[in-house]
């Protein structure tokens, strides 16, 4: 990596993801942490309690958790204590629909739309990329290993990888006629500001560039609107694509999202209330949707106070 470039990820810069200082064994400690603090949330786990059961130091446990999920563990099992009172005192159908109208009428904040989308032309759909170069890289994440891929336009592929040859074949898949181009210091400044977002933390504006029919970067583009730590159903988003009769649709373009996270169809649950599927997995889901919402729960007035 050329660390005289600006936007080279510093290596010594608190709080940044750097080369492998985050690797995925992370992202696995505080998935196990988070799966035995929602088994035992009735019991209330103390700090030494989590970080013994990892094999970490209560210090080195704390501060890994916060850095990682961009919270601390104090925070998040408040808010799973919130959450099941809350699920106790109402069913969850109305839980769902508390939700969605928080998401589309609430004062809370909103998605930080630092996301803009630039779709290919048609012409670019059908040339399928020929005469475009995408620079592509494997790099760590918060959330595991991701294949991330850039254009001189901005970032057109986002998706995280058990095997780097199947994901760089999909890539290549979704732009037949383009050069693809392994480069990690080109796209590791993306990947800073990614894992930025990750943990909670916003920063300069990304663009993504997308491939798809009209259909589906519209969907893509509603996904948009659902703020973090909000969810909706599969039919609550077709009404947010203007498209009401097309919930099938809608799931199936959910399957195609190329720019995992970013565009968070993670957001989309079962109208039951269930978590439903997932591309990149049902448990990175699950995390995910937690830590989200742990977050601003975090982040409310009446929140503050609890932090420590």
């Amino acid at each position: 990596m050329n660390m005289k470039s600006s936007n080279a990820v510093r290596l010594n810069e608190p709080g940044i993801m750097s080369g492998r200082a985050m690797a995925g064994s992370d992202y696995h400690r505080i998935a196990e942490a988070i799966r035995f603090i929602e088994s035992r949330v009735e019991d209330q786990p103390s700090l030494s309690e989590v970080a013994s059961h990892l094999g970490l130091s209560p210090f080195h446990f704390q501060r890994l958790f916060r850095r990682w999920a961009g919270i601390t563990p104090k925070d998040f099992l408040q808010f799973l204590t919130l959450s099941r009172a809350k699920r106790q005192l109402a069913a969850s159908t109305s839980l769902l629909e508390t939700s969605l109208n928080v998401g589309l009428s609430g004062p809370g904040r909103l998605h930080d739309l630092f996301l803009s989308i630039e779709a290919v032309t048609p012409g670019e759909f059908k040339r399928g990329g020929a005469g475009l170069e995408i620079a592509w890289a494997v790099h760590p994440t918060p959330l595991g290993d991701a294949l991330l891929a850039t254009t001189p336009r901005g970032l057109c592929g986002l998706s995280f990888v058990q095997a780097k040859d199947s994901a760089v074949d999909e890539l290549q898949a979704r732009w037949p006629s383009a050069r693809l181009r392994e480069d990690a210091d080109l796209t590791a400044p993306t990947a800073n500001e990614v894992a930025r977002r990750m943990r909670g933390l916003t920063h300069k504006p990304l663009r993504l560039v997308l491939k798809g029919t009209p259909f589906q970067i519209q969907v893509w583009a509603a996904l948009l609107s659902i703020p973090e730590g909000q969810v909706t159903s599969y039919r609550g988003l077709a009404l947010r694509a203007g498209t009401p009769s097309a919930v099938r649709a809608v799931g199936t373009a959910l399957g195609a999202n190329p720019i995992g996270y970013l565009i968070p169809c993670h957001r989309v649950i079962r109208e039951t209330g269930a978590i439903g599927d997932y591309r990149w997995g049902a448990q990175r889901k699950a995390i995910v949707l937690a830590l989200e919402s742990a977050r601003s729960h975090a982040r409310a007035p009446n929140a503050a106070e609890s932090r420590v």
